[in-house]
């Protein structure tokens, strides 16, 4: 590894404390990237291409990233512009990863100097916008709170996620054929999947669950034939839901309904169920009940699709996940892949089939980075600069736990057998990939 420049001398003295500290911290990274001060001056720690510039607003820049050394204040002091990340952001997640590292790694006495350090620098920072928080509340998932949650997360502007999302309006991890394959393709093959793994017929009543802006009901009523319903608890997503099924020609076909899942009740009325990216809202304590729900709605012989993110069995929750439960999804609870099982077993389910696809999260989440970076300017007009950094530093940080594997994404295919364990499912599943 290259050896860092060496400090400046007869620089501002918060510029050269700066550096020590990121030198400190960046020990062992094998790249590079440049660090941009307020005074105009700028450092890099080793030599080679620069992916990436790390730009201090003001000189207590670095304390407000890094003191105390708590779960979102770094998050909130690029959302608040005390710092700001000009280039590769997916890189910066990378450089990121190697500070939590090193700082958690190091000894009491090595963090007892690096808050030393730290506190030299001016306690300064650019003024904090709370609204632009939700209020988690751990285990809440009251019908009012989860409305609540679900109107912060989904409700900030259709027009916003337009912008960076697919044009069917998938909010989703995609299935992609190779890397290289448009978004567009790949969201349209992983609701199409979906449809294949619940083998959906011609005159099936089909439920989805947490229907977002009504792709997947509006691509099954058009493709495979069936009576579909959406049940959202989105206001905004529902009305874009309306729009989209009478823009499709499917407006006989597909029903949205405005419901918290709790209120559903349609008991035996459906051959076929999803959810998709619903149970991380639902939380832990209320998963059986969940579960409960859907088996309560299929008849017998039904199937039961429950596509979503979680989280590595017997793994704490990672140091960035609170920013997102804080800025993003307030009152989101992921939860592990066995705990799902349980919950689903309990309910009746038998258990057919599981798939991890959390590499195809990767490409998802950068091909929306890039898509929201390109259209900066129309973001920041729709829902301001705070906004549009919150979702730039969420979605590129959230690649760091599914390319490592810490985060999961699921597609667990369950049936509700008939008397007698009878589920009318073929011998394998080839049919799911002529």
């Amino acid at each position: 590894m290259a050896t860092a420049p060496p400090l400046t001398t007869g620089t501002d003295p918060h510029a050269t404390q700066s550096i020590r500290i990121l030198s400190a911290l960046t020990e062992g990274f094998p790249g590079n990237f440049a660090v941009q001060f307020w005074n105009g001056e700028s450092w890099q720690p080793n030599t080679g291409p620069i992916p990436f510039t790390v730009v201090l607003k003001h000189p207590g820049a670095i304390r407000a990233m890094f003191w105390p050394f708590d779960k979102v204040g770094l998050g909130e002091a690029y959302i608040f512009d005390d710092f700001d990340i000009e280039g590769d952001i997916i890189a910066f997640t990378g450089w990121l990863r190697h500070i939590v590292k090193m700082a958690e790694g190091r000894s009491f006495w090595a963090k007892l100097r690096l808050l030393r350090a730290l506190r030299q620098l001016p306690n300064q920072k650019n003024p904090r916008d709370r609204s632009k928080a939700g209020r988690p509340v751990q285990g809440d998932h009251s019908i009012a709170k989860d409305s609540e949650s679900i109107s912060f997360a989904y409700d900030l502007s259709n027009e916003f996620y337009s912008l960076w999302l697919d044009p069917t309006m998938l909010y989703s991890c995609a299935y992609f054929a190779s890397p290289d394959e448009s978004l567009e393709e790949a969201q349209v093959r992983k609701i199409d999947f979906v449809c294949r793994k619940l083998r959906l017929k011609p005159g099936e009543k089909f439920v989805d669950f947490g229907c977002g802006w009504g792709a997947l009901v509006i691509h099954a009523a058009k493709h495979y034939g069936v009576h579909a319903t959406g049940v959202t608890l989105a206001g905004e997503q529902a009305k874009w839901c309306e729009r989209a099924v009478d823009e499709a020609g499917v407006r006989e076909r597909v029903k949205i309904i405005y419901s918290d899942y709790r209120d559903f009740s349609a008991p035996g009325q459906f051959d076929k169920a999803s959810s998709v990216g619903m149970g991380e809202h639902i939380g832990i304590k209320y998963l059986p009940g969940f579960f409960k729900k859907i088996y309560e709605c299929l008849r017998p012989g039904g199937v039961y699709l429950h596509h979503g993110i979680m989280l590595r069995p017997n793994t704490p929750y990672p140091r960035w996940t609170p920013f997102a439960r804080k800025y993003v999804f307030p009152n989101g609870e992921l939860h592990s892949i066995l705990v799902a099982q349980n919950a689903a077993v309990g309910a009746g389910f038998e258990i057919r089939d599981m798939e991890n696809i959390r590499e195809n999260y990767v490409l998802t989440l950068e091909t929306w980075v890039k898509r929201l970076e390109a259209n900066r300017e129309a973001a920041v007009k729709i829902v301001g600069d705070v906004s549009y950094r919150i979702f730039r530093i969420y979605m590129a940080g959230a690649t760091i736990g599914f390319r490592s594997g810490v985060y999961a994404l699921n597609q667990v295919l369950l049936a509700k057998p008939e008397e007698g364990g009878v589920t009318g499912l073929p011998l394998n599943r080839l049919d799911w990939y002529r």
